[in-house]
């Protein structure tokens, strides 16, 4: 099993709209051999921002580089492009994990 993840750093009171985009965007994973299932957590806020991460399950480390790859990978990022900036503080963070026990 391979989790990969993207940290995001969201602006106070853009929470609600940030959910709501991810709700409404279509990912096209379940169209990828190897995906498992995907969440967006929320995590703490602090006085600069609110945390939240995309969490996506793969079969293997081969299913998520194939998807990244993919006609698939490139509908959902192209739609992404167009999302309200003002989410955002700064750049998503990517985290890569295999699992091992």
């Amino acid at each position: 099993m391979f989790l990969a993840m993207n940290r995001f750093r969201i602006a106070l009171g853009k929470e609600d709209a940030f959910v709501e985009h991810w709700r409404n965007r279509n990912s096209y994973l379940g169209e990828v051999p190897g995906f498992i299932s995907f969440n967006l957590l929320r995590g703490d806020t602090n006085a600069e921002r609110t945390l939240f991460a995309s969490h996506t399950i793969w079969e293997s480390e081969q299913a998520f580089a194939d998807w990244t790859q993919s006609e698939a990978f490139r509908k959902a990022h192209m739609a992404a492009g167009h999302s309200p900036r003002d989410f955002y503080l700064g750049l998503p963070l990517l985290e890569l994990f295999e699992a091992v026990l």
